[in-house]
């Protein structure tokens, strides 16, 4: 039986599994270890995990850019831009991608997305990662970066900056702990946890995060007509109390035929990306078509 060694590398920390390529939805979890922080160790850690377990392939999902085999742009571990990993691991088959993109691949084979033609992703943590799925296709773009709508901006006045985007900053999980700081409660967290108990500052709070996050979402429904759009990463949590405003705030931004678009809690939860990453090293280079 074919075996695939799965890798879900965050900017700080990796989760490794371990799967059969006929069952890659029953992943295991190894560990849960530190992101290396040098190339060489990155390398021999892929080196002797795959020895160790005896894969013939890798699924490797990266915070980052990748077309191929080839890491592109991994602003938190830089030290992999421009690595081609098949020439680093030529013996065994290489599903290599984002993040967010593994996300939503998991959500397509065996979860939220399940059944769907089409959809979007937005996976909202410390920052924000997204992916978009058409007619069972994993959308890359000319260099993988396509429909990164961390990036959006709604604000003509933002200069930009080159590491976050206009939409991460106003609304991923660093934003909501600045917001529940605001307001002297320890993070993000007890913002929600006060929202979730009807304190009124704290729902104020959230009211620019949610529409900053509606205009984005309204922007990409607009352009792309989805089955539903996804909610991912470790704002799920948050899901009961922001879902019902941002519903609301979607659906203003939208003409009559494009509005009530399903937004779906993600299934997977943190696993998302080692599932996304199984099924990336069982199908190969070609992961972004889904049967």
């Amino acid at each position: 039986m074919s075996v695939i060694l799965a890798i879900d590398l965050g900017g700080t920390r990796c989760r490794v599994g371990v799967a059969e390529a006929a069952e890659p939805a029953s992943v295991q979890l190894l560990e849960d270890i530190p992101a290396p922080r040098s190339l060489p160790d990155f390398l021999g850690l892929l080196k002797v995990r795959i020895a160790s377990v005896g894969a013939t392939a890798l699924g490797l999902g990266i915070p980052g850019l990748a077309t191929g085999s080839i890491c592109r742009w991994v602003p938190n571990l830089p030290f992999l831009d421009g690595i081609d990993l098949a020439d680093e691991l030529p013996e065994v088959v290489i599903g290599l991608g984002n993040d967010a993109q593994f996300s939503l691949l998991a959500e397509a084979h065996c979860g939220a997305a399940s059944g769907l033609s089409d959809a979007i992703l937005l996976a909202i943590g410390t920052g924000i990662g997204s992916s978009v799925m058409t007619s069972r296709t994993i959308v890359a773009g000319q260099g993988g970066g396509a429909c990164s709508f961390g990036w959006a901006t709604a604000d003509l006045e933002d200069q930009g900056e080159e590491i976050s985007g206009w939409l991460e900053r106003q609304a991923a999980g660093r934003a909501f702990d600045k917001l529940g700081r605001g307001l002297h409660l320890e993070d993000g967290q007890a913002l929600i946890a006060a929202a979730r108990a009807g304190d009124a500052a704290a729902l104020a709070a959230l009211e620019w995060p949610i529409q900053a996050l509606a205009a984005a979402i309204g922007s990409a429904v607009a352009l792309l007509d989805p089955s539903a759009v996804i909610i991912a990463g470790g704002v799920t949590g948050a899901f009961d109390v922001i879902e019902p405003t941002l519903r609301t705030a979607i659906d203003r931004r939208l003409p009559p035929h494009l509005r009530g678009v399903p937004i779906l809690r993600a299934q997977h939860g943190a696993g998302a990306g080692l599932v996304g990453a199984a099924f990336a090293g069982a199908t190969g280079p070609n992961w972004r078509t889904i049967a």
